[in-house]
């Protein structure tokens, strides 16, 4: 009878490796389990995936998303010269953009890639992936977004949340320790939004997504480029629909924010940072649970087996 103790102790801590392996859960923001133009402050710890993105001499400039613990998502147009990163630091953890933030870390660039054919922001293809030198060490207020699979839908009218510390207004920073600051966006529709922009002649592509009122008010800008656009989905989870793109002037009507349309750059992501969680049809975060109790099961049945 001795021989089935260890087996069933082998299988008890293959158990508890995967549950362990996958206890950091994307889109989860654990301090809240239970500027942004027209923004208001957020709480800190509530979006523990920004990062601010500085460069030495100039300070804020952008800001970026948590993917893993050496990944960090942005938009191509903060790395106007990918080759040369010397200059760069990112602020994982911050909550006030000048005020003090007793759980940040910082971190350099080791490279960034950027997603082939970018030109420029109204051309798409706005996204870049940075690489850090030093990894992530997770804590409540450093956690990573959940990223969509290509086949995850954020419909039109879908409420979702854009963060950042840039302009509360145009040509007007965020003012005091400066808070980062959140807006509540509804998805518009890809026609909608052509429609809207018509007139000024900007195309809308397929890998873009805009958010925002059509009566303006409430916008990202400025200073908020690179940065998330969030959406809950119904088990409560956090994906990032899009990154903080491009607009004409901020928060004006018929002007809603553009974003980079993060299912259409899925293959890019996946290709270069291989333990992604991707949302969607397989999401990586809930293995750990489902083998965990299937694993468990078998447990209970040798443990039967036994008396």
């Amino acid at each position: 009878m001795s021989f089935k103790s260890p087996f069933i102790c082998v299988v008890l801590g293959v158990t508890g490796f995967l549950a362990s392996s996958y206890a950091i859960e994307c889109g989860r923001p654990p301090l809240l389990e239970n500027r942004i133009v027209g923004g208001i402050d957020s709480s800190d710890g509530e979006w523990p995936w920004q990062v601010d993105i500085q460069k030495e001499v100039t300070g804020h400039i952008c800001g970026g998303s948590i993917v893993t613990e050496n990944w960090i998502l942005s938009a191509a147009h903060c790395f106007p010269n990918p080759s040369d990163v010397s200059s760069y630091i990112i602020y994982a953890g911050r909550y006030q953009l000048n005020g003090f933030n007793p759980h940040q870390s910082m971190h350099r660039v080791r490279y960034v890639e950027i997603q082939s054919g970018y030109v420029e922001p109204h051309s798409g293809k706005d996204v870049a992936l940075v690489r850090l030198v030093t990894p992530l060490t997770w804590s409540d207020w450093i956690r990573p977004v959940c990223l969509p699979a290509s086949g995850t839908l954020f419909p039109g009218g879908m409420q979702c949340f854009a963060t950042g510390w840039g302009n509360v207004r145009p040509d007007v920073p965020l003012q005091g320790a400066g808070p980062l600051q959140m807006v509540q966006l509804p998805i518009i529709s890809q026609g909608s939004c052509q429609k809207m922009y018509q007139m000024k002649q900007v195309d809308i592509l397929y890998d873009m997504i805009c958010a925002g009122f059509q009566e303006g008010g409430k916008d990202s800008c400025q200073g908020d480029s690179g940065g998330p656009l969030v959406c809950q989905m119904l088990n409560g989870t956090w994906v990032q629909a899009g990154v903080v793109s491009f607009g004409l002037g901020c928060a004006e009507a018929n002007q809603p924010g553009v974003y980079a349309r993060l299912t259409s750059y899925s293959s890019f992501i996946r290709d270069n940072i291989p333990d992604v969680q991707l949302y969607g049809r397989g999401h990586r975060h809930q293995l750990g649970g489902t083998a965990t109790i299937l694993l468990g099961s078998l447990c209970a049945v040798l443990n039967l087996l036994r008396l």
